[in-house]
């Protein structure tokens, strides 16, 4: 199905009767790192991913790796693809897919069955008489167990190949952003039952892909950059039998040395997802397919928590993003933040010791900022890219005093809050000193390094930026969301200097936070449009193109109230609303592209922020309406895995949503959606410094009837409670209490 070509703006949308439900009529229910990719295949469909730790496998459909493949197939560890081929034959014949799945993010399956194999001109194995089922998992290790089976009545001997190659791309490459940089690989060699390839980086350090197999290969083929193991296998009437494989990969003088034991892996796995269930609080609705939802949700921030030296961090996303990631990292954190608080500390302590130190261009790097990413790879470590770590993000900043800020609400954690007041201190110091470029009083970016981001908001592709007659925005660009976060930020800082008994610091803060909402008010609304400029440029000019950006203002309040309900009318308005979400550009925007990566595409994040805000302003139907489109999306996507962004194309019944070519997935800010809108439909706030849960206009959409939330943790606190719909009312009452934590509804 073809979408509306670009038309011009009709401008506002009719008024409905002023209504604080807002029922608004709509569809039913290679620059940088920013740059517009170079892969152009729908990965969700056609990969499996599997990951635990900072290694992580990305494989076709059948497990295997070709040459990489222009989707950027590999096993990774570091940024580096340590494998970038393995291919299993049989009898020098590819297998037949029967059916594969990664539904856990630290284990896939694949089952796979014959074509017809023959000896030399003899049928040994007929068509579908042999299985192949190639179960594996990440443990430091990728381990991967090969069962075949034989359901013939007769004797086969089968002939099982495992070919291998290593190219130690780094993760830059891989993407496109760069051309080739890397240092010498040797010729793979075989001994006794191992293969190593081995690359000697342009950054001094020494890479190996070791493999290791549990029975001896009966020989190893060397063929230039390829290894092959060789297995011959006499296999009995309906007998079976295990090929186990091993690969290691090392990083400089690192080994783990571990035996190919696959139980043991699949063991601790499971019980590490187990133990971080246990430790969450437990989401169960009357809606089955929500409840796999958050449960999907739930596994994959597990998936993606990685630990990193002593510290442990969500990375952002699989494939491109297993790093160290600020802006990402701390808003998933920050939505999980009902559920499970240690990934919000575990973050702030992480970003903390990494805070910027100095002036540095060549990272655009400043005293108090927060990174944008890190990466571990070869032309990072050779200092050929500037990310280790590199700081090009005007967001990441306020971000880190917001979590920072709601950690101590949902823990009461004071103790936490003044070990790192330092680094919050610092952090406003930036906001002010280094963000406020020209001294207007809003917090802008530039990009200094030769190898930086050019857009360093959240949409930080190139063409991101733009004016309603396409052209691309000059930098320094003050953007309407980051002057949001900082409002936010103050806000939340003021609450954390009550806490620790410092009150003038707090009026301080707010009558900043103040001064900024009046400024931005003036400054961003365009009357016209009834809807705030999504930036200002270089000159101060508005950038007057509809972007989603300003959705994110009323999350944070520094939306004036007479301003709230046009700007939620006209998010949910049908160039803004697709049916499946609100888009990043509105339809009627000359830039608009419903499969850009920014510029019109929906964001399960950016509707998450925006279903959230609408609730602050009391439109609790309009959370729902979001939230209900964002349901249907993930009802049609594999796994229930909402991914990274899909495309802005108007929804029609029936019909899907259509992927983005190479959306991340699964994705840490996407799988925190759920969570961030189902806190937001129960209003629940915590202030655990004062001892107090809020619940505020709860309202649950019309698929939900129930929610029952267990073992919610408040500081010391815990409750459990169970919210019911009858109509358009919402009630709650509680289950059961351990402290003395007061549950107080909201007028």
């Amino acid at each position: 199905m073809t979408e509306p070509e670009a038309r011009p703006d009709p401008g506002p949308p009719p008024d409905p009767a002023t209504n604080p439900s807002l029922s608004v009529v709509a569809p039913a229910s290679a620059s940088e790192q920013g740059a517009t990719p170079v892969l152009v295949t729908d990965l969700a469909s056609k990969t499996l991913a599997v990951k635990e730790g900072q290694t992580f496998l990305y494989s076709d459909l059948e497990g295997n790796l070709d040459h990489g493949g222009q989707d950027g197939l590999g096993l990774y560890s570091h940024d580096t693809r340590f494998l970038s081929h393995f291919r299993l034959s049989v009898n020098e014949r590819d297998l037949v897919l029967l059916s594969s799945s990664a539904e856990r993010g630290y284990l896939s399956h694949i089952d796979l069955t014959n074509p017809d194999l023959f000896e030399g001109d003899v049928l040994c194995a007929p068509q579908q008489t042999i299985n192949v089922r190639r179960v594996r998992a990440i443990f430091g290790d990728l381990f991967e167990r090969i069962r075949i089976k034989n359901y013939n009545p007769f004797d086969v001997t089968l002939e099982v190949r495992l070919t291998f190659g290593a190219d130690f791309a780094d993760i830059f490459d891989v993407r496109g952003m760069t051309n080739r940089h890397s240092g010498g690989s040797h010729p793979p060699s075989a001994k006794d039952s191992t293969i190593e390839f081995v690359h000697e980086g342009r950054d001094h350090v020494r890479r190996v892909t070791r493999i290791r197999f549990g029975v001896e290969p009966e020989r190893i083929d060397v063929d230039g950059t390829l290894a092959t193991a060789v297995f011959r296998l006499h296999l009995d009437p309906y007998q079976t039998r295990l090929v186990a494989v091993a690969v290691e990969p090392i990083l400089g003088t690192e080994t783990t040395n571990a035996a190919p034991d696959f139980d043991h892996a699949v063991h601790e796995l499971r019980r590490s997802y187990e133990e971080w269930e246990r430790e969450s609080t437990r989401i169960v609705t009357d809606n089955e397919v929500f409840n796999q939802l958050l449960d999907r949700s739930l596994r994959d921030l597990r998936a993606l928590y990685t630990r990193v030296g002593d510290g442990a961090i969500l990375a952002a996303g699989i494939p491109w993003y297993v790093t160290i990631f600020g802006r990402d990292s701390l808003i998933a954190s920050h939505q999980l933040l009902m559920v499970n608080t240690r990934p919000a500390r575990d973050a702030l302590e992480l970003l903390a010791a990494r805070q910027g130190t100095e002036e540095n261009d060549w990272r655009d790097e400043q005293p108090g900022k927060i990174l944008h990413e890190v990466r571990d790879g070869e032309l990072a470590r050779a200092g050929i890219m500037p990310h280790s770590p590199y700081y090009g993000s005007v967001d990441s900043t306020p971000w880190f005093l917001i979590v920072y800020a709601q950690h101590l609400r949902w823990t009461g954690d004071v103790g936490f809050a003044r070990k790192l007041l330092p680094n919050a201190e610092a952090a406003l110091a930036w906001i002010d000193r280094y963000g406020d470029l020209d001294g207007d009083g809003f917090v802008e970016y530039l990009c200094r390094s030769p190898r930086g981001i050019r857009n360093q908001g959240w949409k930080d592709s190139h063409d991101s930026m733009v004016h309603a007659d396409g052209r691309v925005a000059d930098p320094p660009i003050a953007l309407s969301e980051v002057q949001g976060y900082v409002y936010l930020a103050k806000m939340r800082m003021a609450d954390v200097y009550r806490a620790l008994g410092q009150p003038e610091d707090a009026t301080r803060l707010e009558d900043e936070a103040e001064r900024l909402k009046v400024r931005f008010n003036e400054a961003f609304w365009m009357e016209d449009e009834r809807y705030f400029a999504a930036a200002l440029d270089a000159d101060k000019q508005q950038l007057r193109t509809l972007m989603s950006n300003p959705g994110h203002c009323l999350y944070t309040g520094i939306v004036d109230e007479d301003k709230a309900l046009p700007l939620a009318k006209r998010l949910l308005a049908p160039d803004m609303f697709s049916g499946w979400g609100v888009r990043t550009m509105s339809r009627a925007a000359a830039s608009y592209n419903p499969m850009s990566y920014h510029n019109g595409s929906v964001w399960p994040h950016d509707n998450a922020l925006i279903a959230a805000g609408l609730k602050r302003y009391r439109f609790a139907r309009a959370t729902n309406r979001v939230a209900t489109a964002l349901f249907d999306a993930a009802v049609s996507a594999d796994y229930l895995r909402l991914p990274e962004l899909f495309c802005g194309f108007t929804r029609r019944s029936p019909n899907r949503p259509v992927s983005y070519p190479i959306a991340c997935s699964p994705q840490a800010w996407a799988a925190g959606s759920p969570y961030l809108m189902l806190q937001a439909m129960l209003g629940l706030s915590a202030r655990a410094h004062e001892n107090l849960l809020t619940i505020n206009l709860p309202q649950l959409p019309t698929w939900l009837n129930t929610v029952e939330v267990r073992n919610l943790r408040v500081g010391e606190s815990t409750v459990s409670m169970v919210f019911r719909r009858e109509g358009e009312i919402t009630s709650f009452s509680l289950l059961s209490r351990e402290g003395d934590l007061r549950v107080v509804m909201e007028e």
